[in-house]
């Protein structure tokens, strides 16, 4: 077991956790993946409102990555409070921990979601997404003025008895600074790092995706969350920091490990295949004796 830095009351069985977007509410992957070998689940994100997202198709592969374009769909708070969340909650019953995922549209939205999910027992953290880039009406937008992270931050933690968590983009001229005024807020640390804003075209110029553009996902976000990590461990030794973004196996998530992550999140990979994420955990359990 390990214990994360400002994050004393949640303890991690290992430091493998699936990122937020790519396992729904955990349970869609019961029969699928041992949920039990990860440290933790970041959940699917959860808004004030139901949200039907962008328009498709939403993915689109190429050499190397992926784009989406979800825009972030969700069932919305009550629905998220009353289903989603204590299915996920009792499934883990105390053997991997929960975080779950807040959006906001507006900057009180976010502490609106967290005040609505009180009284959930057994939820670890709460990660605010600051930083999607497949959305027109929020998030990167957020997360690029400092002066709003730390207002969305300082509300959420007036109403959260959990740690928090903001997640950043890569795209930030300087996202080590932009973590510091989200601890300097009030949050536990950070998640670094979300995708990329990127487009993609058929060869007769129509956009592959139903939004027109989405976030770069998987390999070619390795060596910028690497960066982000390590530039903001630096800056922020003891502040919990989630290393996300291109990991594929062991070996990178050793990088994210190496540059001062506390814990590690896959995504993109496990959308291929599910059971990575428990195969990379087993890996680095062993690693540890």
């Amino acid at each position: 077991m390990i214990t994360v830095r400002a994050l004393p009351a949640a303890r991690f069985r290992n430091p493998v956790l699936l990122a937020s977007g790519t396992a729904g509410y955990g349970v869609e992957l019961e029969g699928v993946a041992d949920l039990d070998a990860l440290g933790g689940v970041v959940t699917k994100c959860v808004s004030l409102l139901p949200r039907e997202g962008n328009p498709a198709p939403r993915v689109a592969e190429f050499a190397g990555g992926m784009l989406n374009s979800v825009g972030l769909a969700n069932p919305g708070l009550e629905v998220v409070r009353s289903r989603e969340l204590p299915a996920l909650l009792r499934r883990a019953n105390g053997k991997f921990e929960v975080i779950v995922n807040v959006v906001g549209f507006t900057l009180d939205e976010y502490a609106r979601v967290i005040d609505g999910l009180q009284g959930l027992e057994g939820i670890a953290a709460f990660e605010l997404n600051l930083s999607c880039p497949n959305t027109a009406h929020g998030g990167i937008e957020f997360g690029a003025e400092p002066e709003s992270v730390a207002q969305i931050v300082r509300q959420c933690a007036a109403v959260s008895p959990r740690p928090l968590l903001a997640k950043l983009s890569p795209v930030l001229s300087d996202i080590a600074a932009v973590a510091a005024v989200a601890v300097a807020a009030g949050a536990a640390g950070v998640s670094l790092v979300n995708t990329f804003p990127g487009t993609l075209t058929e060869e007769d110029g129509a956009p592959r995706l139903g939004a027109g553009r989405g976030g770069v996902s998987g390999p070619p976000l390795l060596p910028l969350g690497v960066l982000a990590v390590r530039q903001t461990r630096q800056r922020l030794p003891d502040a919990l920091i989630v290393g996300l973004g291109g990991i594929r196996s062991a070996a990178d998530a050793r990088q994210y490990l190496r540059a001062g992550a506390d814990l590690v999140a896959i995504g993109t990979a496990g959308l291929a295949d599910p059971r990575l994420p428990q195969r990379i955990a087993r890996e680095l359990e062993l690693d540890r004796g």
